[in-house]
């Protein structure tokens, strides 16, 4: 008989205790303990999981294992395919997270409809088969061997995946899925664990790459204990904002590439489509003859781009001004207020100043201060910033302009775009061939220089 007991498993980090505790030992959060049932069975009355091969490993001496590079399933989507490391390996584990309505279910089946590397396996716990087929529609894509299956038992699960060997599996959604070894609800940390552990094992031992999509909580975190984001080989995250167009794919780990890359989208009636030049839809280029608009020329992972920050500076109406920021970090403007009071010796403490990243972005690149504070006092002075200037720069608390990485993609990128004045840190240009391009490049030193530059 199998032997049932009660722990509690904190919901942050999956660690169980025997009692009740109000903070957790391991990661030292507070009230998530919450009481699990949890059933062992011994070896002898243990059921074998269906679909699974019998494994040993054996040791190997580090010099005979072979370190080629590892067989890797093209997508059909240079996005997904760059922000993944080159493709899907063989065998690997890939858990995409994301908002509701975000569009991560549309990404995977998209990618799914147009690649015809062999069968794939789409198994969801949320959606019926009439559901799939009309977004399946929508998106106007067709394989032929994409089979579909609409069930959350796991073990029913492996054992369709043994019959049909599929070349690629997706389960949509991890949190839906339970195993009839654990006695608890689907989505529990025990179920996500116990199931994220099975398929991980299947994944490894039969060389079929599975990707899993997951919720996130309030936080923003992927939902479930911390150890499924530990076992799994890649952890992409799918942002942005519902009330824009734009969605981003980031990679969080990568066990077979880099963390830099970056993924952007556009979300249609239709489906996403991949944006392989964001700066061409970020920059609007109607900002003729209008103040508190610059252009910042930032990062994200390892691409360059091009953006728009826009800014308003108005007299408070109410006793207490307002600090209002969309994509950008509040603390910061406040940092870069101060900046420009102390330092150049503008009074803003007494006006509301608002300050919006266009295109719907969150931006935490440092190189997008000395665009701020341009946008706000170009906003206050009601002074126009020329549209072909553009800058990037670090704004320290003296006031002094710090240098910034990847400059020479930032500059090739303003270059490209047909900008024809750039401003950048001093010195942050050492053992560049200037000649290469055609672009004025000012250097600055300090955010007076800046300003006397941008308005004379």
């Amino acid at each position: 008989m199998a032997k049932t007991k009660k722990a509690y498993v904190c919901t942050n980090c999956g660690s169980d205790s025997p009692k009740w505790v109000g903070k957790c030992p391991v990661c030292g959060e507070w009230n998530t303990y919450v009481e699990q049932i949890i059933s062992k069975e011994t070896a002898a009355t243990a059921r074998a999981v269906p679909g699974m091969k019998p494994f040993k490993a054996t040791p190997l001496l580090l010099t005979d294992i072979n370190s080629s590079e590892e067989i890797r399933i093209d997508l059909g989507d240079q996005e997904l395919n760059r922000v993944l490391g080159g493709g899907l390996v063989k065998g690997s584990l890939v858990l995409l997270g994301g908002e509701p309505g975000i569009g991560k279910s549309t990404l995977i089946l998209q990618t799914v409809l147009t690649q015809n590397t062999g069968t794939v396996l789409y198994v969801s716990g949320e959606e019926s088969a009439r559901q799939l087929k009309l977004r399946a529609d929508r998106l106007s894509g067709n394989n032929e061997h994409c089979l579909v299956l609409c069930e959350t038992n796991l073990d029913t699960i492996l054992l369709h995946t043994q019959q049909t060997a599929p070349d690629l599996l997706v389960i949509d959604s991890i949190q839906t899925i339970f195993t009839e070894r654990v006695e608890s609800s689907p989505g529990s940390i025990t179920q996500i664990r116990e199931c994220s552990a099975t398929i991980l094992k299947y994944a490894k031992e039969n060389n079929t790459p599975v990707i899993l999509i997951g919720h996130i909580n309030k936080e923003g975190n992927l939902a479930g204990p911390k150890v499924l984001e530990h076992i799994v080989d890649t952890v992409l995250q799918f942002e942005g904002d519902q009330q824009y167009m734009y969605r981003i794919l980031r990679s969080i780990k990568n066990r077979f590439g880099s963390t830099d890359e970056l993924g952007i989208y556009e979300m249609r009636q239709d489906g996403l489509r991949q944006v392989s030049n964001p700066s061409e839809l970020l920059l609007s280029r109607n900002h003729e003859g209008l103040s508190g608009v610059s252009i910042a020329a930032t990062i994200e992972g390892v691409r360059p781009f091009l953006i728009e920050v826009q800014a308003l500076v108005s007299t408070a109406v109410y006793g207490t001004p307002q600090r209002s920021t969309t994509g950008f970090n509040a603390r910061r403007l406040n940092m870069l207020l101060a900046v420009l009071e102390k330092r150049i010796g503008f009074k803003l403490g007494q006006k509301d100043v608002f300050l919006n990243i266009a295109g719907g972005l969150n931006v935490s690149d440092p190189a997008i201060d000395l665009a701020v504070i341009s946008s706000v006092l170009s906003s206050n002075l009601d002074t126009e910033i020329n549209s072909s200037y553009c800058m990037a720069g670090e704004v320290g608390l003296s006031g002094e302009i710090r240098p910034v990485n990847r400059i020479e993609q930032r500059i090739n990128e303003a270059c490209r775009l047909g900008f024809k004045h750039i401003l950048i840190p001093t010195d942050n240009l050492q053992g560049f061939d200037r000649s290469t391009i055609d672009i004025e490049i000012f250097e600055v030193k300090k955010v007076e220089e800046a300003f006397r530059i941008l308005f004379g």
